[in-house]
């Protein structure tokens, strides 16, 4: 585009500096014929021998012949030719068009003399300077066109060259929206596109790694839903099968109390301690079917059983002050979401109690329209995030990871040196909810 402005602006100058030479040069002429003939006149009519003027001036243009830029013509008194100046032979061959005639021809001008017996026309023509004109005006355009061609091949062919990189460079993005993240480029010259290829690498790197641990993580959920399969199968045979054995156990034992505690006292105290021993396997068996799977979970929803859990810890640590606060109304969510912050809530108020050594834990759960906001706040000792190592800590890897498969962000806050304690904020999103089993 710049070349084609450059190439009319120099066409645009060159006509109209061409139209000032020509008008100047037929101007010129224009004035030196009519001088000269003015020269002849006068001496003509100084010297009556030389015979009549228009006779004069007729021998003198016919050994003139023609004149440049200058169109000559002679009649006598009875308006008949007497000579007539012949046309311009220069470049007759050539045949400007129309509308550069118009651009560059100068205004014509007409000069008459009358003399004796006749009168001479003297008519300005710039028919051989106009065609002089094309002719140097069409060879330079030619010229220009051919430049300009030339020269947009060149940039063409370099550009070419050049921007071949980009091919290989779009054939592996291509590649990569197919799903081939093994996809790299090798290294090229152009120090620019070496840095597109060495990003496009990295990129297609970190895609393959998020892809793999999008992997895991669905592999941990899967996982994770098994082993609650897995615990909840296992506490329903706990409660089915050693239940009903202890039951038994225990009503055996009850009747051989009743009907020896008279006769035989000693055989009814051993009686009472298999009773007694009933009665705790019975209860440690019921503690380890709620660490199992929480039965109220299943009939009365997760926030009865979050109240249920903090009771439970509260009645185990009467020395402590566990609370649980709900807002928002808690809509139901799924049972793996359910379970999910359940078992988080169970491992954050594990680790406050057992490493934090707090005095006070609380639970917010707030149900909102941007979704489910879990943040477990104690007044323990707090830790010094940045010289912790969370992948080792598996109490926060596991709750890190729980939430990363629902699609939600974890946080921890604890800044011991300003003030004691540890918060972990849990944001799940709506969208979790409908992926989960009901």
């Amino acid at each position: 585009m710049l070349s084609l402005a450059f190439l009319v602006a120099a066409a645009v100058v060159l006509v109209r500096d061409t139209k000032d030479s020509i008008r100047e040069r037929v101007e010129a002429a224009m004035r030196v014929t009519v001088q000269l003939l003015d020269t002849v006149i006068v001496s003509s009519a100084m010297n009556p021998s030389l015979g009549p003027t228009h006779y004069v001036l007729q021998d003198f243009l016919r050994s003139l012949g023609y004149v440049r830029s200058s169109h000559i013509e002679l009649y006598d008194y009875a308006n008949n030719p007497l000579y007539i100046s012949p046309d311009s032979t220069f470049k007759t061959e050539i045949n400007p068009p129309s509308w550069f005639v118009k651009l560059v021809g100068p205004k014509e001008e007409t000069v008459t003399r009358r003399v004796r017996y006749g009168v001479l026309t003297i008519r300005s023509s710039a028919e051989g300077s106009i065609r002089e004109a094309w002719s140097g005006f069409l060879q330079l355009m030619m010229m220009g066109v051919g430049f300009f061609l030339l020269l947009n091949l060149l940039i063409y062919g370099l550009l070419s060259h050049a921007l071949r990189p980009v091919r290989h460079i779009l054939h592996a993005i291509n590649r990569i929206e197919q799903g081939d993240l093994t996809t790299r480029l090798a290294r090229f010259s152009v120090p620019e596109f070496d840095k597109i290829g060495l990003s496009l690498n990295q990129m297609a790197l970190s895609l393959d790694a998020e892809r793999q641990l999008e992997q895991n993580r669905q592999l941990t959920q899967l996982i994770q839903q098994h082993i609650e399969d897995e615990r909840r199968s296992l506490a329903r045979e706990l409660h089915d099968e050693l239940g009903q054995y202890v039951t038994a156990i225990k009503t055996f034992a009850v009747a051989i109390v009743n009907k020896t505690k008279q006769n035989t006292p000693d055989i009814a105290a051993n009686a009472q301690t298999i009773v007694a021993a009933a009665n705790h396997i019975y209860d440690g068996m019921h503690n380890i079917i709620r660490q199992l799977r929480p039965a109220a979970m299943d009939n009365m929803g997760l926030v009865e059983t979050l109240r249920d859990m903090v009771s439970g810890y509260q009645a185990q640590h009467p020395d402590l002050t566990i609370q649980l606060h709900v807002s928002g109304a808690c809509a139901p969510m799924g049972e793996n979401v359910n379970i999910n912050v359940y078992r988080m809530v169970q491992e954050a108020v594990n680790n406050a109690i057992k490493h934090a050594h707090a005095q006070s834990i609380n639970v917010h759960l707030l149900n909102d329209a941007e979704g489910l906001r879990l943040m477990i706040c104690d007044d323990g000792v707090g830790m010094q995030l940045d010289l912790v190592d969370q992948t080792r800590h598996f109490g926060l890897l596991g709750m890190r990871e729980r939430v990363q498969a629902l699609h939600g962000q974890f946080k921890v806050v604890s800044q011991p040196e300003i003030s004691r304690g540890t918060t972990l904020e849990i944001r799940l999103p709506l969208q979790s909810a409908p992926n989960n089993r009901e």
